[in-house]
């Protein structure tokens, strides 16, 4: 048997060649010219995310699956690491607001009309979870036709939470009806020692859910923080729209259940 060779006596596969370092480190160009010094700040953070959105995506992905096929488990663990990941997009808006609203806006007039709206991951990732809206697809201004069959297969396949009915019904539970789905959660989040996992994997729902909100409520404050009660670049009512956007849940009778305990 051949032993791997490690260290630079292997000579095989480099720290830049295995992660493509210098064709990632080609991605960040500037719109202005001369070059602004805060764009690259702006499109670093923003490509940074999209990293960050398409592990949650492969992780989420992941953890509905395994739930389709009745697992709770390792989708929690895949949930945990997401609120993780999650905490990370959260914190990355304290680099962004170190940006004054003059350094922002000496470049800002050349992103319209691109906007954040337009992240095609991020509306994938709300459609997972279960917050679909098909209206989506026509509103997007410049989706590639990769982009448009993505978000169309979100939109018709399950989601998280059909995943979440899935592994109810598998442990016994009615779920046809809202009634019997709250019957269930009472019956779970009573007997703990019994359901356990099932509780804990209804919490790591609950829990992605919530970073989820605080997200949106920490973007709120650094877009009204660098543009004020400007419209988006992208043609919206800017932090109005995006102040709309923070009550929404991905699962509203997850949090009605602790009404009703």
């Amino acid at each position: 048997m051949t032993e791997p060779n490690f260290g630079e006596q292997g000579g095989r596969l480099t720290y830049g060649t295995y992660l493509r370092v210098a064709d990632l480190l080609e991605q960040q160009v500037p719109e202005s010219d001369p070059a602004a010094h805060d764009e690259l700040l702006f499109i670093t953070i923003h490509q940074a995310y999209e990293l960050w959105f398409k592990l949650l995506l492969w992780e989420l992905t992941d953890a509905r699956n395994r739930m389709l096929a009745g697992e709770s488990y390792l989708p929690r663990v895949r949930l945990e690491r997401c609120r993780s990941v999650e905490r990370v997009l959260i914190g990355q808006v304290d680099v962004i607001d170190t940006m004054t609203p003059q350094d922002f806006l000496v470049f800002r007039n050349k992103l319209a009309p691109a906007s954040g709206f337009q992240s095609s991951q991020f509306r994938e990732i709300e459609f997972l979870s279960g917050l679909k809206d098909p209206s989506y697809l026509s509103r997007f201004r410049g989706l590639s036709d990769a982009e448009r069959t993505n978000l169309q297969r979100r939109l018709d396949e399950p989601s998280l939470w059909d995943g979440f009915l899935t592994v109810l019904a598998k442990a016994g539970f009615a779920v046809g009806t809202a009634e019997e789905r709250f019957d269930a959660y009472r019956r779970i989040a009573g007997d703990r020692e019994r359901y356990g996992q099932l509780w804990d994997l209804a919490e790591a729902l609950v829990d992605h859910d919530q970073s989820w909100s605080l997200w949106r409520a920490r973007h709120v404050l650094m877009a009204e923080r660098q543009i004020g009660t400007k419209p988006g670049t992208g043609g919206s009512v800017g932090g109005a729209y995006l102040r709309s956007r923070v009550e929404l849940r991905f699962y509203p009778e997850l949090w009605e259940l602790r009404g009703r305990l």
